[in-house]
């Protein structure tokens, strides 16, 4: 069978033989083209780093439903979090309403502003109402017994969230008005000739979540690229040699997962839902792992989306007295059967082992829509993590000074990067 039946007879086909079963394969064939001719001395990353530099971003599939969803700068944070839930969004672009109409792209946005953004500055600035409210707290960062932030609003429970979102402050404060508050999400956005291998450095390495891809000529945001859709491109591309000689790689063999079991961020079943996000945030991480109290077995995943339902529907916590990572799980996995959505937290732990290939993990990770995958051993207790971006990171390398001056101003470099 050769590579264009591959692409068109196998199970995750969707159409007949004569054209690629989707525009991730078509791409996928472009790049097997460019594999065939690189010199037979290039070991097997530098040929894919060859490849994807040979390919501009503007050849990155489009997906149908594709739509630029913006946020007024001058919205409230309670619209912006109700528009960002309604459209299953983590992040938005934020519209600088002060613009003129034909202002360039470059002054018509202010940034990107994330869902976990606005709830860790509410929760920030609503810290002090919280220790005040608890009978032992001060007014300090700790209260008398040493009870955090987190475990202060914990100890209110759901009344807290219903509280904050029906108050004036939460309805009444823009988006503008918390731009210096609050690290807002790098606002960086690749012209349609910036290639390939510049994408998925900047998804990886540097740790961007998602790309847009600007028009210079109209000004206009023609493309959006994610991690997500980075990985449903490499699984669409299954079957193709210079996928298979990658993807047939033990996890362990690719150095994967990158983090070693004791560095693995967690919060355990007891300790208040807001730590978990607050680390997210932190940690610039998109998820963490829920862990047994006496233990390393995980019983489910928070990530940053869920933080929507401390906004979006704090009803549900209503009749807890506080509010732990095991609780927050519970009230939301109820929720969601209440209302009949499906939701990756429905499905229990998604795991893997660390012999198991790579291909086998990004085909789950697609087929599951998720962001990240734990490791386990025998026992089922936690090894470590595999994120999006780890997948992308070991599918190219960074060359010497490739990005120059490209970051001057723009975002800070990873302590690692060969540009230094």
């Amino acid at each position: 069978m050769d590579r264009q039946d591959s692409l068109t007879d196998s199970p995750r086909s969707g159409g007949g033989i004569s054209t690629p079963r989707s525009p991730e394969a078509k791409l996928g064939l472009r790049v097997e083209d460019l594999w065939d001719i690189q010199q037979p001395q290039l070991s097997p990353s530098e040929k894919l780093n060859s490849c994807f530099e040979s390919i501009a971003v503007s050849s990155f599939p489009i997906n149908p439903s594709f739509k630029v969803i913006e946020i007024n700068s001058d919205s409230s944070l309670a619209d912006a979090v109700q528009i960002l839930s309604r459209h299953k969004l983590l992040s938005a672009i934020v519209r600088n309403v002060e613009a003129p109409e034909d202002a360039s792209w470059i002054d018509r946005y202010n940034g990107i502003v994330e869902l976990q953004g606005i709830v860790v500055w509410l929760l920030h600035q609503s810290e002090v109402t919280a220790l005040k409210m608890r009978p032992t707290a001060t007014a300090g960062a700790n209260g008398e017994n040493g009870c955090s932030v987190p475990e202060a609003v914990a100890s209110m429970g759901g009344s807290f969230f219903e509280t904050l979102t029906s108050s004036d402050f939460y309805k009444t404060t823009k988006v503008q008005d918390i731009s210096g508050s609050f690290r807002w999400a790098p606002f960086l956005a690749l012209q349609k000739s910036d290639t390939f291998l510049t994408m998925l450095l900047l998804l990886s390495k540097y740790k961007m979540k998602s790309l847009p891809v600007v028009d210079l000529g109209e000004g206009n945001i023609d493309n959006i690229i994610t991690q997500s859709s980075v990985v449903h491109m490499l699984a669409e591309c299954v079957g193709l040699h210079w996928f298979e000689s990658w993807g047939t790689k033990k996890l362990k063999d690719l150095g994967l997962p990158i983090m070693k079991p004791h560095k693995l961020i967690k919060v355990y079943e007891d300790e208040p839902v807001l730590k978990a996000f607050k680390l997210m945030r932190e940690k610039r991480i998109g998820g963490l792992p829920v862990v047994e109290c006496n233990g390393q077995k995980a019983i489910g995943n928070i990530s940053v989306r869920d933080v929507q339902f401390l906004l979006a529907a704090p009803e549900i916590y209503k009749d807890y007295r506080s509010i732990t990572a095991k609780s927050f799980l519970t009230a939301v996995r109820n929720h969601l059967k209440e209302q009949q959505e499906a939701s990756p937290m429905l499905r229990g732990m998604i795991t893997c082992r660390k012999d198991d290939i790579i291909k086998d993990v990004i085909l789950k990770l697609d087929s599951e829509k998720i962001h990240r995958i734990y490791v386990v051993d025998a026992d089922e207790n936690l090894e470590g993590v595999i994120s999006l971006r780890d997948i992308i990171s070991k599918l190219v390398h960074e060359p010497r000074n490739y990005f120059g001056d490209f970051f001057d101003g723009v975002v800070p470099l990873p302590r690692n990067s060969s540009s230094v």
